[in-house]
């Protein structure tokens, strides 16, 4: 599924303009930079209720999306989005330009198998905890995997899962790990079952 954001050119720019934005059009203040060395950032103004229903779609964090300015396509991902901290408002949008040859960094959903199969829990009575349900990746935007997986099955009780256990795709790399094994954090256990049998 593709994602298309219609935008147009913002060039009233500051929090006071941000602030009107938000309150009288119902628009959302956003930015769009990166890509080619010499593109600059652009100001630019969304329309909320579309942005919000992007928003409740898993894809619009975790895959390419394009972003329509006045007609012209550019392709995007979403780097940052500001939310209210009361009101199902959007504050601001964050947008990087993908090209075809630089790698990007980018969140996508962790994906755990065979968690009702597993030994540990079916017979072992063991309960699965989640320290992690997404991960950022580098990776070539063509490259961008719908999630990445790891398979609990053989986890014994007592078992801890980390990032390296992840089954990565090729040309794609979990972003902490490039930096060292030090990095390699815990994704999930199986932590053995409280008490004994009632």
């Amino acid at each position: 599924m593709s994602i298309t954001i219609n935008a147009t050119v913002r060039t009233d720019t500051g929090k006071g303009a941000s602030r009107r934005l938000r309150r009288e059009a119902g628009s959302v203040p956003a930015i769009m930079f990166g890509g080619a060395k010499n593109k600059k950032p652009v100001a630019l103004t969304l329309e909320h209720k579309q942005v919000w229903k992007a928003s409740e779609s898993p894809e619009f964090y975790s895959s390419v999306l394009t972003v329509a300015v006045d007609g012209k396509e550019e392709q995007v991902i979403l780097k940052d989005m500001q939310r209210h901290p009361a009101k199902q408002q959007i504050m601001h949008v964050d947008f990087q330009r993908v090209t075809k040859s630089n790698p990007i960094s980018i969140l996508v959903p962790i994906k755990f198998l065979n968690e009702a199969s597993c030994t540990a829990v079916k017979i072992g009575g063991g309960r699965i905890s989640h320290q992690m349900t997404s991960v950022e990746v580098v990776c070539l935007a063509a490259d961008i995997p719908e999630f990445v997986s790891v398979d609990m099955q053989d986890v014994p009780v007592g078992g801890i899962v980390h990032l390296s256990d992840l089954e990565m795709p090729k040309g794609v790399a979990v972003k902490s790990l490039t930096t060292g094994a030090k990095n390699d954090t815990p994704i999930a256990n199986i932590a053995a079952k409280r008490g004994g049998n009632k």
